[in-house]
């Protein structure tokens, strides 16, 4: 969900927080949208969203930030939200070895749902328990370039490059509406014909015959 709106915000960009349950998607949420960490947040039932008002380049876009649970019971009520996202934070947890084996299976169910053109980044969540780390951080880095991600390792606990993360999607989802929007008026301008005089073929041949008796004279 991309659009261009003449009201508070230039653009209202939809956005997924997917990956298994336990893994934080719920207070990056809060803490990007409201800046608040609950440590004895539950699992979300459902879907759950929030938004955030921001500045990217000069333009004033709100940020719809969908929280989609990760039990298994509701993949099927979760998976319709995929619909219309333009931008997808996949979180793992980096001391759950599980959570980032996982990793692929969220994103087949991402681009089995999601515009082929989504902006997807790799989220290695409570980089603040360092000392519980199950994975190093060049095992995610290495998914990411093979599956055209970026990649950062996160902590909504400290704060921890949450606003960057979200940051780079808005960026990164701008600049693609933009280069849409660029490439449709080029391509509407190209189409459009010269103008010129309207010539009447029919009249050709009289003018030729007046031409060539002139000259016979």
């Amino acid at each position: 969900m991309a659009y261009k709106v003449d009201q508070e915000y230039d653009y209202l960009f939809k956005i997924v927080l997917i990956g298994d349950s336990g893994v934080g998607k719920s207070n990056i949420l809060s803490r990007f949208t409201r800046n608040e960490f609950c440590l004895e947040s539950k699992s979300t039932i459902g879907v759950e969203f929030a938004t955030r008002t921001l500045q990217v380049e000069g333009k004033t876009v709100k940020a719809q930030i969908w929280d989609t649970a990760g039990q298994e019971r509701y993949r099927a009520i979760t998976s319709a939200y995929y619909r219309g996202a333009v931008g997808a934070l996949l979180v793992y947890d980096i001391t759950k070895r599980q959570t980032f084996d996982n990793v692929q299976r969220w994103l087949r169910e991402l681009r089995d749902h999601a515009d082929s053109n989504i902006v997807i980044m790799l989220a290695g969540n409570k980089a603040d328990l360092n000392h519980l780390r199950s994975l190093p951080a060049e095992d995610a880095q290495i998914l990411a370039e093979k599956e055209g991600l970026s990649f950062l390792e996160t902590s909504a606990l400290e704060a921890f490059n949450i606003e960057k993360a979200f940051q780079a999607i808005l960026l990164d989802i701008y600049h693609i509406i933009s280069r849409k929007a660029l490439a449709a008026q080029e391509g509407a301008s190209s189409n459009g014909l010269p103008h010129g005089t309207t010539i009447n073929v029919s009249n050709l041949s009289a003018i030729r015959n007046k031409a060539t008796c002139c000259t016979a004279n």
